[in-house]
């Protein structure tokens, strides 16, 4: 893929691949850019357009036709959730490319999820999902730089650990998605924001869905990826959201 050292350090910075602790606390209190004891300030859906190229559209058409409305809801609010996160917490991170990255990383993380995709291998949905989505990106000609960091922040998007290092698209994912599902460092986004993120995309009962998921998935595959976050401890983590209990409770 890359004819020099040169073309392939520049890909590194320009498609995202700057490491970051694996450990997301460790993360937070090494490389947080807020202002110390600052509350995260309230940020409008309006303020963060979707990204507007033609990869873009076509995955997010791909994913608003793939996916549930709950699960496609879901992603939605993942991205601004994370795009809260980084306003806040770690704006320079942002690049000419970052938003779109993070963009269809959100669509795409949890397509192995669906009826078809959760029945047709014997994949942990994650990597399932990585490899459809790879597939997808590659059909549609998105640079292979951009690709693979998509396709690995999806593999692992539920790689919760303290050991090592990610990508900064990758602990992202992580953190909006571990925000959205379980109502974790709650602090990291404002509760106007919360409010307005879920009146644009309404949870619908996600708590409870995505539980169902969980069990489906561990019920399915007894080696699931999902099965190391605890068989039982996850989807109870999920059900128990305090967080988003009372969106969860209003659709």
């Amino acid at each position: 893929m890359f004819s020099s050292n040169s073309e392939r350090e520049a890909a590194i910075q320009t498609y995202g691949w700057t490491p970051v602790p694996h450990d997301l606390d460790l993360l937070l209190k090494q490389h947080s850019e807020a202002p110390s004891g600052a509350a995260a300030p309230i940020i409008s859906v309006s303020s963060i357009p979707l990204p507007p190229s033609e990869l873009a559209k076509k995955v997010h058409e791909y994913a608003k036709k793939e996916l549930p409305v709950e699960t496609y809801n879901h992603c939605l609010r993942v991205y601004y959730f994370g795009q809260a996160i980084l306003q806040h917490v770690f704006p320079s991170w942002k690049t000419d490319t970052f938003d779109e990255m993070y963009f269809l990383t959100c669509l795409l993380h949890d397509i192995g999820t669906t009826d078809k995709n959760i029945t047709s291998t014997l994949m942990s949905f994650e990597f399932a999902g990585a490899l459809l989505s790879h597939t997808l990106l590659t059909s549609l000609s998105s640079p292979p730089p951009q690709t693979e960091n998509i396709t690995e922040s999806i593999i692992r998007h539920q790689d919760i650990g303290t050991e090592g290092t990610q990508t900064r698209i990758s602990a992202l994912t992580q953190l909006a998605t571990i925000y959205d599902n379980m109502g974790l460092r709650e602090e990291l986004v404002a509760r106007g924001t919360i409010e307005e993120v879920v009146g644009k995309w309404p949870r619908r009962g996600w708590s409870g869905c995505f539980a169902r998921t969980l069990r489906r998935e561990n019920g399915l595959k007894g080696w699931s990826n999902s099965r190391r976050l605890g068989e039982n401890a996850f989807p109870e983590g999920v059900e128990n959201n305090k967080l988003m209990a009372p969106y969860d409770a209003a659709t």
